[in-house]
């Protein structure tokens, strides 16, 4: 069985060269000719002896994943739907900017959360990707864009694991594939410039905070259980006051002094001057209490804030970005200003997010791909519209259906 090296870490190519015979620096050079130079064939890889390259070429390969579709935005933005076999499809987006490049990537094929704002949670949940197929997914859309764009230097300088499914749901791909990107020898991409985004999977942000420290974006979208429990299912097995913790004591190792968190501004939903409020009363709630997992030490240029201060974090507005079935509403601009004008007044770093990609569907939260969905998600969906429907004032459901 031929090994795929888009599967392995530096560490995990140099147990594999070990097992051909080979030292590890020979597994630094392959790993700078995969990653950096984007080669493809071993024999272009001209300065690893001939006898190595012909152990490889029995031994392993470099499966790249098969492109179905490309789009390119009127923005610049540029889709991919890439085939991961048995009738999945996963979806990554390269959005540019003129400070950046930045790619979202997918981890799953489908998600099994089932946010009630996201279409991928609509697709329903097939399957984990491999760790070699989220790092494939980074690997053709850098090469890619070098050819595109008539670059030889680094184009994606910041990496979101934000496209399909939840990362930490998959942590055992996940983790080898942020080491690939960080590798000096890979992507060389800052711990601060690679987002690991989740809807509040408490143990394994836990366990990122020990492992790999990444940048974290926390999907909250709600500033209280009853409302989040509907939006993101996910709160009922982990509520707000559990996760926030959790942030907390990530905020202990995080490259960043503050947790990013996203909130989707659904019209009538949870955009109302109450939910704002709510919001800022939650997070001073949760502000400055210094915890940390048993066991785990406390970093050394940090201290507590003393109870009552602000949680570190930024809040980011996301116009909620429709698609078929959702049954949701955006918010109006006006709304999401006041509400920012809420959150900014009590000295909460607030923006508001521009929409990418929007008429090519890469737009945040319209990722879906295509997958076969082993979950049943159209049931789970229906039962939450109706419980949504009870949370919505009446003079709401009037005026629109939600």
């Amino acid at each position: 069985m031929t090994a795929n090296l888009l599967d392995l870490d530096l560490e995990g190519l140099a147990a594999f060269c070990e097992t051909l015979g080979e030292k590890r620096f020979r597994a630094t050079q392959l790993f700078r000719w995969i990653h950096q130079k984007g080669a493809t064939d071993f024999d272009q890889m001209t300065d690893l002896a001939k006898s190595l390259r012909e152990k490889l070429r029995g031994r392993a390969q470099l499966a790249a994943l098969p492109i179905l579709t490309q789009n390119e935005s009127r923005d610049g933005t540029i889709k991919w739907l890439f085939d991961v076999g048995h009738g999945d499809a996963v979806e990554a987006v390269f959005i540019p900017e003129d400070d950046r490049g930045t790619l979202c990537i997918s981890s799953q094929a489908g998600c099994a959360v089932g946010c009630r704002f996201c279409s991928t949670g609509h697709q329903g949940f097939s399957r984990n990707l491999d760790t070699g197929e989220i790092v494939a997914q980074l690997w053709f859309a850098e090469h890619f864009l070098r050819k595109h764009l008539h670059r030889d230097e680094r184009i994606i300088s910041n990496v979101v694991m934000m496209g399909m499914g939840e990362p930490l749901q998959n942590y055992s791909a996940l983790v080898p594939a942020l080491k690939v990107m960080l590798d000096d020898h890979g992507y060389g991409l800052s711990r601060r410039r690679v987002t690991v985004s989740t809807s509040g999977v408490v143990p394994m942000m836990d366990r990122l905070g020990l492992d790999c420290p990444v940048a974290l974006a926390v999907s909250l979208h709600a500033p209280n259980d009853s409302l989040r429990d509907n939006l993101v299912p996910l709160n009922k097995k982990y509520p707000l006051a559990e996760l926030l913790d959790a942030c907390n004591r990530y905020l202990e190792y995080a490259p960043r002094d503050f947790i990013t968190f996203e909130y989707c501004m659904l019209d009538g939903v949870n955009d109302q001057p109450e939910h704002a409020q709510q919001l800022v009363q939650l997070l001073r709630r949760h502000g400055g209490r210094g915890l940390r997992a048993p066991g785990r030490p406390k970093a050394a240029d940090r201290s507590p804030e003393g109870e009552g201060s602000m949680l570190r974090c930024k809040l980011n507005l996301i116009p909620f970005n429709p698609f078929p079935a959702s049954g949701l509403v955006r918010s109006p601009q006006h709304r999401v200003q006041a509400f920012a004008k809420i959150l900014i007044d009590a000295g909460i770093v607030t923006t508001v997010r521009k929409t990418r990609g929007d008429d090519i569907d890469a737009a945040c939260g319209q990722l879906a791909g295509d997958v076969r969905d082993r979950t049943r998600v159209g049931d789970r969906i229906a039962q939450q519209r109706t419980v949504m429907l009870k949370l919505v004032p009446a003079d709401a459901r009037a005026a629109k259906e939600i």
